[in-house]
């Protein structure tokens, strides 16, 4: 069965947008402390990584919602310093970078960090951000995904230009051996690329690689290329659907299909009792307010937030031809799953934050059953955590959730380029399998 991978999106002030107002400082999302507080304390509970998300424009109002402003890279540069063990990832995109920039950065990240970057290579499907890039919109989606395919491979070509036997140190020779150090000599359809890059390989031969996307080329992608996949399904049938099709397309292209592992996104809110959580929750709701909300799922399914009624379940005509749409398609069915498993109505699914990944509200042991109950029944390698409150609900998970979270002798550290585990599942048989919107 392998062992559990646990990572945490440090998503600013935490995954729900009301996460700030309960802040004594409402600014600390722009302080670099913030996060090394989040980062020690997902390394003292033996998490894998440490996650960022990135979007290169304002979608967020700033009215409303603390934005994703500091650049990933440089933020967990700030963070490696802070803590030994656990990994860094950082969303990047590949419409709006050059590979040779990205690889010389997450190079660079792993030997500052020595041995923990991960770079999540995403293909940007706001349309906020196109114009701060000189372009009048986004590319078509399969574009993007032409373009995503030759920068990964040029990324890892570059990271490869040095052989692992390139340094020498030899104090009365040289330095390295120049014969083992090549250049790329990349001709694409998007780019030409000659390197090498000026920095040889990295301490775990290269960066773990991460791939977000659900679309037809993104899974394509990230069986053919990535160490793991963010994934966006809300229901364990969805999620088990996604686990085996992602598992065989890997072994399709000669993979060892256990080399990719598949980690879908979990928003937590955990108390000591359901009553409670679900208090908490609903405390959060009312100081965000529904605005946010509704507009998140509104932009998730690519309509306008006037075509829905709130009090009724999203129509089946909303749900379909998603792929037709702009935006996200992963998050489009994500919350399509959510809509039609529960029958829940636009607020109650807006208020699972647009339904572009599951939630579990409850108590401890709810929150592990479910992440149990995906991980033994082969739904999920692990999960990529998203705390409503940040650092608070992280702590509260690694003290009370997170299987091995006492256990000194794990340690959450990526190696050989690949991510390592850190925990593993040690409850009794699940109990039951939560409810959408209950977990």
């Amino acid at each position: 069965m392998g062992q559990l991978h646990l990572g945490v999106n440090m998503y600013n002030a935490g995954i729900h947008a009301a996460a700030w107002r309960t802040h004594d400082d409402p600014f600390a999302y722009l302080d670099i402390d913030h996060y090394r507080d989040i980062a020690r304390i997902a390394e003292r509970g033996t998490l894998d990584a440490v996650f960022l998300a990135d979007i290169p424009g304002l979608r967020e109002d700033p009215r409303v919602r603390p934005t994703l402003g500091l650049e990933p890279t440089v933020l967990l540069t700030g963070i490696a310093s802070a803590t030994t063990h656990i990994g860094l990832a950082a969303t990047a995109s590949t419409t709006f970078n050059d590979p040779y920039n990205l690889a010389r950065r997450f190079s660079s990240l792993d030997h500052i960090s020595r041995g923990r970057a991960a770079w999540n290579a995403v293909t940007t499907y706001d349309p906020v951000v196109a114009p701060n890039f000189g372009l009048p919109e986004l590319p078509d989606h399969d574009d993007r995904y032409g373009r995503a395919e030759e920068v990964v491979d040029v990324v890892n070509a570059l990271w490869d230009s040095w052989e692992d036997s390139a340094l020498v140190g030899d104090r009365r020779g040289d330095l390295a051996d120049a014969d083992r150090i090549h250049t790329i000599d990349h001709r694409g359809p998007h780019f030409s690329v000659r390197g090498p890059l000026p920095l040889p390989r990295s301490p775990q031969g290269r960066p773990v690689v991460v791939q977000a996307g659900g679309s037809e080329p993104g899974k394509r992608l990230a069986a053919r290329t990535a160490d793991a996949v963010f994934a966006a399904q809300t229901t364990f049938a969805d999620g088990k659907t996604f686990y085996d099709e992602m598992k065989g397309r890997a072994r399709e292209f000669g993979r060892d299909p256990s080399t990719l592992k598949v980690l879908p996104g979990l928003c937590t809110v955990i108390a000591s009792t359901e009553a409670e959580a679900r208090s908490r929750k609903a405390e959060l709701d009312e100081l965000g307010g529904q605005e946010w909300a509704i507009a998140r799922l509104a932009a998730n399914l690519g309509v306008s937030a006037d075509e829905l009624d709130l009090d009724a379940p999203v129509p089946e005509h909303l749900l379909a031809n998603l792929d037709e749409k702009r935006g996200s398609r992963g998050f489009a069915r994500a919350v399509a799953g959510y809509a039609r498993q529960g029958g829940l109505t636009a607020r109650e699914l807006a208020l699972l934050g647009g339904g572009g990944h599951r939630y579990a509200i409850g108590t401890p042991e709810h929150i592990a059953d479910t992440i149990e109950h995906w991980f033994r029944n082969g739904a999920a390698d692990g999960f990529n955590l998203m705390p409503d409150v940040l650092p608070s609900g992280l702590e509260t998970f690694g003290t009370t959730s997170c299987p091995n979270s006492g256990d000194e002798g794990s340690s959450a550290t990526t190696t050989a380029g690949r991510p390592s585990a850190s925990t593993s599942a040690s409850h009794g048989p699940s109990r039951y399998e939560p409810t959408a919107g209950a977990g």
